[in-house]
């Protein structure tokens, strides 16, 4: 191997976005490739080829030469498109140094891999040319957008409609049987769980288990190839990466976005002992979060954390953006624990990281969504609202108070004879979290969700009072256990129908505030139907039926479908339920929801009704201030005791009658809308909602 030194060793290259740091891996031109590489503490770096088909067999090498500011380059006809290649570099063995000259190693920004055994990869280079045939992204407005949160190969493992040759396949998620349902469903949004190239740990491998999530990337440039059809596979990784932009394509054909959950808070490397396939031994220091004795900070709790501190390092990310959101025409990214990311160098959370600024910034990136989970856990992990402008953040404030007001305080009350609290704090998220984010991010900056990947599903939530994780290796300790569910009577399975029907109710309930709060919804995919896991919340391991959807489903299950469905037009066609700003006491504030409140009286509120726990029962009247849509009312009844109640219309100026558009009461939509008069009386049952338009 060459043994000169770079002229910068130790300290990264002059900020996130210097031209230094332009143009890392591999670029072909005039048939031949240049391959760039940064490392700030190597001496030397060597390009390794391999046969096409024995990928043991080193057929040629070349050195890499220091070009200044850490960055290394060669420029050489071995590196063709479906070259197999490596790179191999040594270093200074200082502490916190892991070089080894003899381990091939993943190049960063690789835009293919192929497997050469259990923790040996080689990167492959790709050449990304595909027809889009003018299909754009369908750029869905953010007060408009619904996501559906599923995983590639859970969406359509078992979907009888579509072939078996494209069960659980990025061909398959944009099959027509697939984007029907999306379609009839009413969501704009797909986001998928990682589809980054990851690996599986050797400790859920020798429990016969395997990372089914996928947050444990290997590389952040390269689709997972195990979600690609078994002839793509075969054909090797371009025709992978051109499986993944035809799902795009269908999709957007659709008028479909696709979102990607992305993980850069932490690599499939691990903690020290854990493998080194890449940035471990290309400088381990720079790119990993250490203390000064080289044992990592952790504030993953997954053994490693990116260091986003340094410039090599945020930017990989940065440039990882640029790639997806540009040559794969991806619409926005759900950033996995995304605190880690704006971690300074002191490894305390900065809301103006450069990182995080450069992310909302930076042209090649407009119009992407940009969602945080916006929680780490390090010290100081938990910044929900604390992200800046141009973020949106799932927001569990929203998912453990609608959990509450619904399931725990229900669960409470039968026990106490009265619930814990009053309905003050479920109206304000019910209202877009105001005492969250901030008036200049507006609603839309809050991701509001009930359920996730992560936890119960809907059906779980109604279903079980504690997790059942036994299958997990972990002897049920993994997992939360803080889940504010309610199994209301019995724990799991019955046959008892009053359970079931006060089930499927609170199941109504979930998604009919999911649906009609202000903010960004999010719905996990299978939850419109009723999917279950058996009770366990931290299915992470398990690529089995436990966690495909299934498509068969009873007709109570259907009644469920029809209802989000249902949702979802009624969110769509009343702007005064999407609202992007947060409305004024005394100004006008356009596409805002001027909001009112009135007890079951028809009174306004009193502040003894917000906050004593006897009175959970209450009117939300939003009326629209639209620039581009007509004006638009609507009054939404929320009952949250198991006790039946009259509730009387309000009477409000220019308010001549309301149209009922939903009820969470009854097992099937209804399809007759009744219109009725202010000053009537509505009957609702115990724990239940009613949407009218007003008119």
């Amino acid at each position: 191997m060459p043994s000169a030194r770079p002229a910068t060793v130790a300290a990264p290259g002059p900020g996130l976005l210097s031209p230094h740091l332009d143009g890392l891996g591999v670029t072909l031109h005039d048939g031949e490739g240049t391959l760039r590489l940064w490392s700030g503490h190597a001496t030397s770096v060597e390009l390794v080829i391999f046969d096409d088909t024995d990928l043991d067999w080193i057929t040629d090498s070349a050195p890499l030469a220091p070009v200044g500011d850490g960055v290394w380059s060669v420029t050489t006809p071995l590196l063709r498109p479906g070259a197999r290649y490596a790179v191999r570099v040594e270093g200074d063995h200082t502490t916190g140094s892991t070089f080894n000259p003899r381990t091939l190693l993943i190049e960063p920004y690789a835009r293919g891999l192929v497997s050469a055994g259990y923790e040996d990869w080689r990167s492959v280079v790709v050449n990304g040319a595909f027809d889009w045939g003018g299909v754009s992204k369908p750029a869905v407005a953010l007060d408009r957008t619904v996501i559906y949160e599923g995983h590639v190969k859970g969406m359509t493992k078992r979907h009888p409609l579509i072939p078996p040759a494209l069960h659980g396949t990025y061909a398959g998620l944009a099959h027509p049987a697939m984007v029907d349902h999306l379609l009839t469903l009413g969501v704009t949004s797909v986001q998928l769980l990682p589809v980054h190239a990851f690996a599986s740990e050797p400790r859920l491998l020798q429990l016969g288990l395997t990372n089914y999530w996928g947050y444990n990337t290997l590389n952040f440039f390269t689709p997972h190839a195990g979600y690609a059809s078994a002839v793509n596979r075969r054909e090797g990784p371009e025709a992978v990466l051109r499986e993944f932009k035809g799902m795009v394509k269908l999709l957007h054909e659709a008028g479909l976005e696709v979102i990607l959950d992305v993980v850069y808070n932490h690599t499939a490397e691990e903690g020290l002992g854990g493998p080194r396939t890449s940035f471990r031994g290309i400088d381990n220091r720079n790119y990993y979060r250490q203390q000064e004795d080289g044992a990592y900070i952790d504030v993953t709790g997954c053994g490693n954390s990116l260091n986003t501190s340094t410039d090599a390092a945020a930017r990989v990310v940065l440039d990882s953006l640029r790639y997806w959101a540009n040559e794969v025409q991806i619409d926005g990214f759900r950033f996995d624990l995304a605190a880690t990311l704006g971690r300074d160098a002191q490894h305390t959370f900065d809301p103006e990281h450069p990182l995080l600024t450069a992310v909302i910034d930076d042209p090649a990136l407009a119009g992407v969504k940009m969602i945080a989970e916006p929680w780490d856990v390090g010290m100081g992990g938990w910044q929900t609202g604390n992200f800046g402008d141009g973020w949106h953040e799932w927001n569990d404030r929203y998912r453990d108070r609608v959990r509450n007001f619904w399931l725990s305080d229900v669960d409470y009350a039968r026990r106490a004879s009265t619930s814990p609290v009053g309905i003050g704090g479920f109206a304000n998220r019910l209202a877009g979290s105001a005492n969250t984010f901030s008036a200049e991010r507006g609603p839309l900056a809050s991701i509001n969700f009930v359920t996730a990947h992560d936890g119960f599903t809907l059906r779980d939530l109604v279903s079980y009072d504690v997790k059942h994780n036994m299958g997990n290796g972990e002897h049920n300790r993994d997992g939360a256990d803080t889940n504010r569910s309610f199994n209301h009577g019995a724990e799991g399975p019955t046959d008892d129908p009053a359970i079931l029907a006060t089930r499927r109710k609170a199941m109504r309930n979930l998604m009919g505030t999911l649906l009609l709060s202000a903010g960004i919804p999010m719905i996990t995919a299978g939850d419109e139907f009723a999917r279950t896991q058996r009770g366990n919340n931290n299915t992470y391991c398990h690529d089995s039926a436990l966690t495909w959807l299934t498509w068969d489903h009873a007709p109570w299950q259907e009644d469920l479908r029809a209802h989000v469905a249902q949702l979802i037009r009624a969110r769509q066609a009343n702007p005064a339920l999407r609202p992007s700003r947060f409305a004024h006491e005394e100004l006008r504030v356009p596409n805002s929801s001027v909001m009112d409140w009135y007890d079951r009286n028809g009174n306004t509120m009193s502040g003894e009704n917000w906050t004593s726990p006897e009175h959970r029962t209450l009117q939300y009247v939003a009326t629209s201030t639209p620039e581009h849509e007509k004006l638009n009312r609507i009054l939404l009844m929320v009952h949250g005791n198991e006790h039946p109640t009259s509730v009387v219309l309000p009477v409000i100026e220019g308010v001549r009658h309301y149209v009922s558009l939903w009820s969470s009461a009854e097992e099937a939509p209804l399809q007759e809308r009744a219109t009725l008069s202010p000053g009537d009386v509505v009957e609702l049952v115990g724990t239940s909602m009613h949407l009218f338009r007003a008119e």
